[in-house]
């Protein structure tokens, strides 16, 4: 077998590694050359990674894994959690029953634990499951540093992160929560930058995560430099990673902090609470121009710009920060970044605060990308669930449908038109006899670009919990060229 037949096969079997089957059609009888648009079809696998919810013994955690209904999928899949330091049955262990198991598209299967000791968690969605599979682990602690309410979308796999929005200081422990799904271990570097720029440390240097396994890195171990507004950017040298922050503070409560989206010259962080009593931005560009952003607010009205924060400046390489105030004074937000002038890559964080005195809790908005053709958040239900959706450019109209519940109630499906420059909390459809939790899966039907996030909220001891969920575009589909049978490549 000659280089160019290996070649064919090596392409093959590539493309059905990415859509779990590849098709070679025969050439178009038309014999015209017309390029053909690449069909979109549902991911075959679709792999999520929820880091270790707590190491309080007053933890409560939930999980709730949800696929959204799809065409043209399989009949047949699974879509399964197990414990991260499980060997792999391949590797030579013994494969255990997994914790949460999905029995059927459309409707949630839920699981809890308890305390301390409950793990981080490796999850496969494969077939008819894989398509916008999502899984939200909520945790509420009763008391302690970082008490509150504690949520985060199970991620996938990847190679770098950005987080604006970590710390350092006195008040705040934060770890930043490394997961390996991989039979081969991952070697990873954790950088920090403050307000004048990298923090020198080479503890953070090579980090290397076993097979398997969940390590959470202690932001304060890496350095000795208390800094109230950092950025964590998080490089994988081999291997692939899922990685989020956990940021814990001894008064205001605490809540994870995902990666921000891509380094980008315009970014949108939506969501904000209506009565959020403090807003904090952060923002980093990671390359060598210094960038200057109009600070917009996308309230029900229109795009407003804050009195006193119409602009920010970010230097290169370094963490810039500026508080917001009570910036929605009582109505829905979402913050929009732009250029001034030359777009510069950027990436932004918020830190929300809701409450006053020692009855304050935290949470974060990341910049996020766009719902796309659709995302879907889980663990809802009907009193303590705020859906907002931001329409920055162009008005948007959005179906949105709340799934079935995860112990009884049929879905229901609304659609909603937000206008341009606009954020709106609707008022998102509960299913009909919900019992249980439920989903919220957001499609744009036409118009400009929406994003979104979900707010969960939850009283205890008087204190108003609450963590919010951005909905990026879930990627259940994947273009695929249409590739034509050409045996003349075999004769050369």
């Amino acid at each position: 077998m000659n280089r160019t037949t290996l070649s064919l096969i090596a392409g093959t079997t590539a493309l059905a590694a990415v859509t779990g089957f590849a098709v070679l059609n025969a050439p178009d009888a038309s014999g015209d050359g017309t390029a053909k648009t690449a069909a979109l079809l549902p991911v075959e696998r679709t792999s999520l990674l929820c880091p270790q919810p707590s190491t309080s013994d007053l933890a409560e955690t939930a999980y709730t894994s949800f696929t959204p209904v799809s065409e043209d999928t399989s009949d047949s899949g699974k879509a399964e959690l197990r414990v991260a330091t499980e060997e792999s049955a391949d590797g030579g262990g013994k494969a255990k029953k997994p914790l949460l198991q999905l029995k059927e598209p459309g409707k949630p299967a839920t699981d809890d634990s308890s305390g301390a000791e409950a793990p981080a968690l490796v999850g496969t969605a494969e077939g008819r499951f894989a398509p916008g599979w999502t899984v939200q682990e909520t945790t509420q602690v009763a008391a302690g540093t970082g008490r509150g309410l504690l949520g985060t979308n199970c991620t996938a796999p990847d190679t770098e992160f950005w987080f604006p929005g970590a710390s350092t200081a006195d008040d705040r422990t934060d770890y930043v929560h490394l997961t390996n799904p991989d039979d081969s271990a991952a070697v990873v570097d954790v950088e920090l930058y403050g307000k004048d720029g990298t923090l020198k440390s080479t503890l953070g240097e090579g980090i290397t995560v076993q097979p398997h396994s969940s390590d959470a890195v202690l932001l304060n171990t890496l350095t000795g430099d208390a800094q109230e507004n950092l950025t964590v950017h998080v490089t994988v040298r081999s291997g692939r990673l899922g990685a989020a922050v956990q940021a814990l503070d001894d008064k205001i409560g605490g809540d994870w902090l995902t990666a921000s989206t891509d380094p980008a010259g315009s970014l949108v962080l939506p969501g904000i609470p209506k009565d959020a009593t403090s807003v904090r931005l952060v923002a980093f560009v990671p390359g060598d121009t210094d960038a200057d952003l109009k600070v917009r607010l996308a309230s029900p009205s229109g795009l407003i710009t804050p009195a006193g924060n119409e602009t920010l400046h970010v230097k290169s390489g370094m963490t810039a920060a500026t508080d917001l105030g009570e910036l929605t004074r009582g109505e829905a937000g979402s913050l929009v970044l732009t250029p001034t002038g030359t777009s510069v890559p950027v990436v932004a964080a918020l830190q929300v605060v809701r409450g006053k005195g020692d009855k304050q809790e935290t949470a974060f908005i990341p910049a996020t990308s766009p719902v796309g053709a659709r995302a879907t958040v889980a663990d809802n239900t009907s009193k303590a669930s705020t859906l907002a959706l931001t329409a920055p450019g162009k008005a948007a109209e959005v179906k949105v449908t709340a799934s079935a519940g995860s112990e009884g109630g049929e879905a229901v499906t609304k659609t909603f038109t937000i206008k341009g420059g606009t954020t709106e909390n609707i008022e998102a459809p509960v299913p009909g006899g919900l019992k249980g939790t439920y989903a919220l899966t957001v499609e744009p039907v036409s118009g400009g670009a929406v994003y979104s996030s979900r707010m969960l909220t939850a009283d205890e001891n008087g204190i108003s919990g609450f963590t919010i969920q951005a909905l990026p575009d879930d990627h259940g589909t994947v273009a695929v060229p249409d590739a034509e049978q050409d045996l003349s490549v075999l004769q050369k």
